[in-house]
């Protein structure tokens, strides 16, 4: 069993086209908030998982609260969600624009939850798919452990086992603030000159950065 990291990162992709917004805005918003506020946004997700999230999957560590009240992340780069987008013939799927336009936001695990912390803002990781009935949540840190790393790394996820450990989420309530993104991770050249144009004059500029080994 691999050994915890010392300082995980955390991973949210989405389409270049919502940077402008995301960065200019609170930051990430949970699809609870976007659906509230009527916000308009270029989506990359299954809409049957979605609403799953919102009405069925309970987060028991926050009472009362779903999972599609929360911001989601991945523990790694490169995940299966990405591969679906990059196949593009889910047929659950609307979206076909492939994995070009899009982009990693990284954060810092330990970063992220201490802000948390300090703001009282909700947050809580799982240790498989969030929006799975047989999800289990977790917000200690010191549970970590509950997370099969091995699997988190894996390149190849055809096994059942090393596929749900793979999907392991971090979630935070609401709003992902994007001070807390730290880096941008593109596929090529042209998606980060896209990136380098929409962050012209935001104060928060995180490293941006081609990582073709994010992407498959």
């Amino acid at each position: 069993m691999a050994a915890i990291p010392s300082c995980p990162k955390i991973y949210h992709i989405t389409h270049i086209d919502n940077l402008l917004s995301i960065a200019t805005g609170e930051g990430l918003v949970s699809d609870a908030q976007r659906l509230a506020r009527h916000l308009s946004c270029s989506l990359v997700g299954m809409s049957t998982i979605k609403q799953r999230r919102l009405k069925e999957i309970k987060v028991p560590c926050h009472s009362g609260t779903t999972v599609g009240q929360y911001v989601p992340f991945y523990f790694c780069p490169r995940s299966i969600m990405l591969y679906i987008l990059y196949k593009g013939n889910h047929p659950e799927m609307t979206y076909r624009g492939g994995q070009d336009p899009i982009v990693h936001l990284q954060a810092d695990f330990h970063q992220v939850i201490t802000w948390a912390d300090a703001h009282a803002v909700p947050w809580a990781f799982s240790s498989g798919n969030a929006g799975s009935h047989l999800a289990r949540f977790y917000n200690d840190p010191a549970q970590l452990s509950e997370i099969n790393w091995d699997a988190v790394s894996a390149t190849d996820f055809r096994d059942a086992q090393i596929k749900e450990g793979k999907q392991a989420e971090f979630l935070m309530f609401d709003v992902f603030p994007w001070t807390l993104i730290e880096k941008v991770g593109t596929m090529n050249e042209i998606v980060l000159e896209q990136v380098h144009s929409a962050l012209v004059g935001i104060d928060h500029q995180p490293a941006i950065a081609i990582e073709p080994d994010w992407y498959f």
